[in-house]
């Protein structure tokens, strides 16, 4: 089976945060295909009510999908941003957040992403991480176990991942947990990536 895979970008999201599991899971794919094995996923690229989007530094994206059409998703990816208070106070966002985690099998983060899962009240009860400078923050948020020094957190329904690069070893994860180890040790070597399936640093 094929999963779908959504990508969820606003703006002051950073780049890395979407780009990073973006490749992860686009060349996991492409490494099944070149073995001669179905797609293992799809990935879109989506933003609240699919309007163009500004990066933090200023890189536009277009050509969105509405975060919430109808349809649902295997997994959802939720980026971070430097302005955490701008975004977590963003109804319209947050909004998108709910109405994605509510369709998705396996809601993620990355760094700052996890305010966002918080704020849609995903991590209620959860252990969870962040960038290593806002956990103490996080913790301001209900989350039952801001965690440090690690590159994510699989709390079993939701998955979050540290700052920035995290987010790609999280995807390698994600890889792991629902295809193999095999397909995710190729692709961390296919993106030249030392990726180790501990989670700790």
């Amino acid at each position: 089976m094929t999963l779908r895979i959504g990508i969820l970008v606003f703006d002051g999201f950073d780049v890395i945060d979407a780009g990073g599991p973006y490749e992860v899971f686009l060349t996991a794919s492409r490494l099944r295909e070149r073995a001669g094995e179905p797609a293992w996923c799809t990935v879109e690229m989506l933003s609240p009510s699919g309007h163009d989007v500004t990066a933090f530094g200023g890189m536009r994206l277009t050509g969105l999908a509405d975060a919430q059409a109808p349809g649902t998703y295997d997994v959802a990816v939720v980026p971070g941003t430097i302005d955490i208070d701008a975004a977590a106070n963003n109804e319209a966002l947050v909004a998108a957040v709910s109405h994605l985690a509510g369709v998705t099998t396996l809601p993620t983060s990355v760094c700052t992403g996890s305010f966002l899962l918080a704020r849609a009240g995903l991590l209620t009860g959860l252990p969870a991480t962040t960038h290593w400078e806002d956990v103490s923050g996080l913790r301001s948020e209900r989350v039952a176990e801001a965690v440090d020094g690690v590159r994510w957190v699989d709390a079993g329904d939701v998955v979050t991942s540290g700052g920035l690069t995290s987010g790609m070893h999280m995807a390698l994860h994600v890889v792991e947990r629902l295809a193999d180890r095999e397909l995710a040790e190729a692709t961390a070597r296919q993106l030249d990536l030392d990726w180790s399936p501990d989670p700790a640093r």
